[in-house]
């Protein structure tokens, strides 16, 4: 699993460079977890890391530009994201 947080990552910092490596793997794995608890309390079968992979990945692509901005905005993840954000990519 650590190779899809890996390159999603890189993915994320690719659109967004508002955010540090760190802050960009965070997202990822807070996004990973969201997925797949979401999906595990709707009663859906596991369908394994490369549909997750999937998701996240189609998230980034949409979204992962503006990921700074919400954050800024939604108190459950700005902590997470606050930890690193001087730590350079």
């Amino acid at each position: 699993m650590n190779d899809y947080h890996e390159k999603l990552a890189n993915l994320l910092l690719g659109k967004n460079d508002q955010l540090s490596y760190q802050q960009a793997r965070t997202w990822v794995e807070l996004l990973w977890e969201d997925f797949e608890t979401t999906y595990a309390k709707a009663g859906r079968e596991y369908m394994g890391s490369e549909m997750t992979e999937r998701i996240v990945k189609q998230w980034i692509e949409h979204y992962g530009d503006k990921l700074h901005e919400f954050a800024a905005t939604n108190p459950k993840y700005k902590h997470f994201l606050e930890q690193a954000k001087n730590t350079l990519h």
